[in-house]
């Protein structure tokens, strides 16, 4: 791996055919090698001026390359056919919700957009068929102040007679609580800001709640280190909230700067619960009296730190059930003493199966009910009613890939179930225990798409470079002809264990429209196998992840699903790194690279605010067999000079918090300045977005018809050739 030592003054683009825009005319990237060495080796960085991103040149260079991409972008043919289907599937249905929260007197929240409207509104109900009520409408917040407000999360009492709502403008995730009281309407004067990790808790009589909140910034700091977990009384001024739970307030614990500490009051059990957070699944939890509260110091308990392995966990009044991978890759469930936890003597409440994982679990008052997931893309659940041993599978409305589990807690014997498929739309049910039944309680209106009904689902095993089986989902229209020629779109993701499981995109389903493969591959670094498939991409381990998507694309073209310059490869935030090191390690097996708010230079990850609490993932130069592996991983590192690169769009939000923007333009404007193809290599740097959370409805279509048009323009679809 070889990288030029000089700067370069100037960076070019060339296109196949004239477009009206010249790349050449562009204001070239402010370059500024820098060489440096991390334990005997030489790393030569030439774009590290991009990352002041209040230099003028460099603030000059996102905006002429926005334009750019965003003329390019509207100039192919097919993209505004697509934005107008998305927009014509969006209005077959009247609502969406989402969001939902249901208190313990079956009070409904929930945020409901409608075919007009940009984003989610709050609305309330009583009972699943009780009178709607609307409540909030964010764009009412700070009008004229030329900000997107969107609702970011809703956190009601327990009563429902107050409810906390997060605000946050233009995607960045920066929240302000607002408190409403239920009854009138009528928003408490305090506003909070800074509460980018918002997990609002409420106390007992509703008077009172716990939250976290950023520390005010100074030049230099990073924002999100030193966050402090604070009691907020209804009606008071922030500023004379108590500090409840932080590295100052607890130094015995230990709480590193970019660790994010929570406290949640869990009124059912009668304890709070306090976690130190990082991107690291393996939780940090201790536990304290909720009536400890009330007095001068909270006597935090150790419940479980990371060599434990737990993963997830909930409780009683008595007991405390375990989540955990611990000699068990696929999971089991154990249970033991909430009062006197033995983890080493747990009961063991539901085995690992060999096949199957185990997926998820909730409580009720009679049940635990629990789902296993093969490979991540065949769900089941099941019921075992507390003192029997002998679980009963239950039969589905559908046959689900996907399966979300809801309940109001062991003192209730209520629960939801959300299923869905590749082909199938997302349908909420209530099961009735009593009758073995599903009650549908979709609050989302109904809509047909007669175009996806004759789709064809294939779940696959494709061997690997090491010969490890990957699960590879594939849908096609049926009838497709396997000669080659099919343009095939691959997602993926393979970070922090986390799973791409079925789920129903019509606008995504596009793609499968128009005649092309759509494909999800879910490579190593994700959970769709267990936690061994997480630690087996991840640190030292991570050339798996990329590794894997390249069999999978070799595959698909070996069995004639595509062919050579039919492939296009898209992956976001951790699945830059992905789609990124796939593209350079075999540049010739792509047509077009899609990386979407990406960590593309995770070596200097830790440089940026975010950085340092994905070091569990990802690793540290502070170590130096981490240091090799990052520096292995990095996208932007591996580009070398005069390859033929293919196409390759890269865009991010100049208001995110998770992966900040100079990590996405240093490699593009390094992969401009090396690749020989003449293909586009486009950057486009959204400055009314983030990391995607929190786009309005018209920047998700806009999002999803730039990647798919691109996608189909280079893999050869005669419909978005621009000419």
């Amino acid at each position: 791996m070889t990288l030029r030592s000089a700067a370069i003054a100037f960076c070019t683009l060339v296109f196949l055919s004239p477009l009206p825009i010249r790349a050449a005319e562009l204001f070239p990237a402010p370059t500024s090698t820098v060489v440096d060495d991390y334990y005997g080796k030489k790393v030569a960085d030439p774009f590290r001026s991009l990352e002041n991103l209040d230099n003028p040149p460099v603030q000059k260079w996102f905006k002429e390359q926005s334009a750019h991409a965003q003329s390019i972008l509207h100039q192919i043919p097919g993209r505004s056919a697509l934005l107008k289907k998305m927009q014509e599937f969006d209005s077959r249905k009247t609502s969406k919700v989402y969001s939902l929260s249901i208190t313990d007197n079956d009070r409904y929240f929930y945020l409901k957009e409608r075919a007009t409207d940009e984003t989610g509104k709050l609305f309330y109900r009583d009972g699943f068929r009780g009178k709607e009520t609307l409540l909030f409408d964010s764009s009412t917040f700070e009008a004229g102040s030329g900000k997107t407000y969107v609702i970011s999360g809703v956190a009601p009492s327990d009563d429902g007679s107050k409810v906390v709502i997060a605000v946050s403008a233009n995607g960045s995730e920066n929240n302000i609580l607002l408190i409403m009281d239920v009854a009138t309407k009528k928003l408490s004067p305090e506003k909070i800001d800074r509460c980018r990790f918002a997990s609002p808790s409420w106390i007992t009589d509703g008077s009172a709640f716990l939250y976290n909140r950023l520390q005010p910034t100074h030049d230099g700091q990073n924002p999100q280190n030193n966050s402090k977990t604070w009691l907020h009384r209804i009606g008071s001024d922030p500023a004379t909230d108590r500090e409840i739970f932080s590295q100052a307030t607890n130094p015995e614990l230990h709480i590193l700067s970019e660790d994010i500490p929570s406290v949640e009051f869990d009124r059912k059990s009668g304890y709070l619960f306090a976690s130190v957070s990082n991107v690291d699944r393996r939780l940090t939890i201790y536990y304290a009296p909720a009536k400890e509260l009330s007095g001068e110091k909270i006597n935090w308990k150790s419940l479980f730190r990371p060599e434990d392995d737990i993963h997830d966990f909930a409780v009683t009044t008595t007991d405390l059930y375990l989540y955990t991978p611990k000699n068990a890759p696929r999971f089991k469930l154990l249970k033991t003493s909430l009062s006197n936890p033995d983890l080493i003597h747990a009961e063991t409440v539901i085995a690992e199966e060999p096949e199957a994982g185990l997926t998820s679990f909730a409580l009720t008052k009679d049940a635990l009910y629990y789902t296993r997931s093969l490979n991540g893309v065949e769900a089941k659940l099941f019921r075992k009613e507390f003192g029997s041993d002998k679980p009963v599978e239950i039969t589905l409305p559908f046959k689900a890939g996907t399966i979300h589990l809801s309940s109001k807690g062991f003192q209730f014997n209520d629960l939801w179930v959300v299923i869905a498929g590749w082909s199938s739309d997302y349908s909420r049910y209530r099961f009735d225990a009593a009758t073995s039944t599903f009650l549908r309680e979709t609050l989302s209106s109904p809509a047909e798409y007669p175009e996806y009904r004759d789709l064809v689902v294939e779940e696959l095993m494709i061997p690997s470079h090491d010969g490890t089986m990957v699960p590879l989902s594939v849908i096609y229209k049926k009838g497709i002809i396997r000669e080659g020629q099919n343009p095939t779109f691959i997602y993926g993701y393979g970070a922090y264990g986390k799973s791409i499981t079925p789920f129903f995109s019509p606008g995504m389903l596009l793609w499968a429209d128009k005649g092309g493969v759509l494909a999800f591959a879910h490579v190593r670094g994700g959970g769709e196998r267990g936690d061994t498939w997480h630690t087996g991409g991840m640190k030292a381990t991570k050339p798996n992840t990329w590794k894997d998507l390249v069999s999978c694309a070799q595959y698909l073209e070996k069995e004639g699903y595509t062919g050579p310059g039919k492939i296009a490869i898209n992956g976001a935030s951790a699945g830059g790194i992905l789609v990124g090191r796939a593209m350079t390690e075999r540049p010739d097996l792509f047509a077009a690279v899609i990386a979407q708010v990406g960590a593309l230079n995770p070596l200097r990850g830790e440089e940026s605010p975010n950085g340092p609490v994905n070091v569990p993932e990802f690793g540290t130069v502070k170590n130096r067999e981490e240091c090799m592996a990052l520096i292995a991983m990095d996208p932007y590192l591996s580009i070398k000079d005069n390859v033929s690169y293919p196409a390759t769009l890269v865009t991010t939000g100049l208001n995110d918090p998770r992966v900040i923007a100079w990590q996405p333009a240093k490699f593009a404007a390094r992969l401009q300045q090396a690749t020989i193809s003449g293909k586009p290599i486009l950057f486009f740097a959204d400055d009314k977005a983030g990391h995607g959370m929190g786009n309005t409805k018209t920047k998700e279509f806009e999002t999803l018809a730039d990647v798919l048009s691109f996608g189909l323009w280079q893999t050869g679809h005669p419909e978005f050739q621009i000419k």
